[in-house]
């Protein structure tokens, strides 16, 4: 993707030259008081997952059901099941037993 960019009134950086790539973030939108987490390992944006949520002392997860949204490269909007200041693990799960609604800690 090309994008320009304008520094506006602000004097270009030291050592600036058309030719030169820059990396960068692209933000295409903001959605005020919208709760996030990085985007789960199987989460697919629009859908519903099984995530364990940490208990609040930290020896246990629990397997909760997360309706997503909209999501980017590496994050997702929740919609349903998780609040603010929950705690989840991302990675893949599905080693772990299938059947266990609870993941000990150590």
């Amino acid at each position: 993707m090309l994008v320009d960019i304008n520094f506006g009134d602000n004097p270009l950086p030291r050592g600036a030259r058309p030719d030169l790539s820059v990396e960068g973030t692209v933000e295409l939108e903001n959605i005020a008081n919208t709760l996030v987490v990085g985007r789960p390992a199987f989460g697919q944006e629009e859908g519903t997952v099984s995530l364990y949520r940490l208990t609040p002392d930290g020896t246990e997860a629990a397997r909760v059901r997360v309706k997503l949204g909209r999501g980017s490269l590496s994050v997702v909007e929740v919609r349903e099941g998780l609040r603010e200041g929950d705690k989840v693990i991302l990675s893949d799960t599905s080693n772990s037993d299938k059947n266990s609604d609870v993941i000990r800690l150590d």
